[in-house]
């Protein structure tokens, strides 16, 4: 079955980086549209960034644009997100997702969250101010 395994939460000081990895088995990555959303206590979740399948087009919530960057290795079935400059208002679990777009629509982005297929059970990312 497929599964999304996500790594490199924790604690960090405002100001700081971190990088989560997210690694997928049981599907064929190149053809899976990935993204990262991140959900707060109290809040709903929220689309963060996505990523084609091809790595070809990239897309950012307005919040991250210019500390976040999103890539991929589909040779090992992971996808990355670098968080840089980060904020007390970036500390949420932090989730990736896979929507299967096939080879036809590898150019794809997806922000939609209901339009995701298969979900990683979630990361903490804790910002200190």
């Amino acid at each position: 079955q497929v599964q999304l395994v996500e790594s490199g939460g924790g604690l960090v000081q405002s100001g700081g980086s971190l990088r989560l990895s997210c690694t997928a088995s049981g599907l064929v990555f190149s053809m899976n549209t990935m993204g990262w959303f991140r959900q707060a206590p109290g809040k709903e979740r929220e689309f963060v960034s996505t990523i084609s399948g091809s790595a070809s087009t990239t897309s950012y919530t307005d919040s991250v644009k210019g500390r976040f960057t999103i890539s991929r290795d589909n040779a090992k079935n992971t996808v990355y997100l670098q968080m840089n400059s980060l904020k007390p208002e970036d500390s949420a679990v932090y989730y990736c997702a896979a929507d299967y777009a096939g080879f036809i629509n590898r150019n794809k982005l997806t922000t939609t969250r209901a339009d995701y297929d298969y979900w990683g059970q979630g990361t903490q990312v804790t910002v200190s101010s």
